[in-house]
């Protein structure tokens, strides 16, 4: 059985799994499973009305931006990925997926409904901040292209655009967008500011990088079973959409950070965007662009979330739903 395809009645049978990988992080999603109400966000108040106008002005953006894109991503699956597969273990994790998706918006509600924030600037700047606006348009665009138009997967085409929204969504949205806007979040934690806040993200990270384990594994699956897509034109589309979404990133954190705050400013997040393209564009085949170092190192011991407690609170960041029942 092939990773793609349509057929209502392919795919029924779980067993044997075809694709081990998807069915692992099936397992691995349901261990994690959370609720954000596990975190007491509350006890960040004090820290928050502490906070300048940059730093709060830095987290009404990050959730105007998350908010509706984790919903974005929603559509990505439902209409661009899950109809198009075959494999029962990838639509149970596409399934888990979803639900993460709607949780980590439910996430950012909560945050929202904690911190004194103007919820109107909130939703409205997805729409209004130029730089926001031109990354969701650019998101639209590429699932537009599946839900608005027939997509005949049996052809040529048809895969290309499988593979473009996949890389849209999953390596430029999830993959660099998203952990732009994580170190911005964990860089209070970093100055001993909004602990719980911090927990939250630590949670929300954990999912997406199980995300974009699955989205890797799927294009490299899907090129590795169609020779057709194996061209080198193709190839630099592809690079070329992860570089122009690297220049998108750079006016927004600009808008993001106008001034900087925590010791951060706009160049030192831009050059972590830069190394988190290089990492993506190895993951999928190609030779780095930018060969710049890490600036924020300290983000791959934040992101170690399935080992992480937060010793600020009783709170264990690394549980794990019936842990003991997932192990082998």
């Amino acid at each position: 059985m092939a990773i793609l395809g349509t057929g209502i009645q392919d795919g029924l049978l779980l067993k044997p799994v075809t694709y081990p990988w998807a069915m692992e992080l099936y397992d691995q999603a349901v261990a994690n499973t959370w609720f954000p109400n596990e975190i007491q966000l509350g006890e960040d108040l004090a820290d928050f009305k502490k906070m300048t106008d940059e730093e709060k002005h830095a987290i009404t953006f990050l959730m105007s931006y998350f908010n509706p894109n984790e919903l974005l991503v929603n559509k990505a699956l439902a209409f661009g990925v899950y109809p198009y597969i075959n494999a029962p273990e990838c639509h149970l994790y596409l399934a888990k997926q979803m639900w993460e998706e709607a949780n980590h918006c439910m996430s950012f509600e909560y945050v929202l409904e904690t911190f004194p924030l103007d919820r109107e600037a909130a939703y409205n700047s997805h729409v209004d901040v130029p730089s926001m606006a031109a990354k969701e348009e650019f998101e639209v665009r590429f699932i537009k292209r599946m839900t608005e138009e027939t997509l005949d997967i049996k052809t040529t085409e048809g895969k290309k655009d499988f593979v473009r929204n996949l890389v849209a969504y999953n390596i430029i949205l999830e993959g660099i967008w998203f952990y732009s806007g994580f170190m911005v979040a964990l860089s209070f934690r970093q100055r001993n500011l909004l602990r719980n806040f911090g927990s939250l993200m630590d949670w929300v990270i954990r999912d997406e990088s199980l995300h974009l384990q699955f989205g890797i594994n799927l294009i490299l699956t899907v090129l590795d079973e169609n020779e057709d897509l194996q061209d080198p034109e193709f190839a630099e589309e592809i690079r070329q959409m992860i570089i122009g979404a690297v220049e998108m990133e750079e006016h927004y954190n600009r808008d993001l950070l106008p001034t900087g705050i925590l010791g951060l400013n706009s160049d030192y997040v831009n050059q972590y965007v830069k190394y988190l393209a290089d990492r993506r564009l190895e993951e999928l085949g190609f030779d780095p662009h930018y060969n710049v170092s890490n600036p924020a190192k300290w983000m791959a011991t934040a992101n170690d979330t399935l080992q992480l407690v937060n010793f600020f609170e009783a709170t264990n960041t690394s549980y794990e739903v019936n842990a003991q029942a997932t192990k082998k």
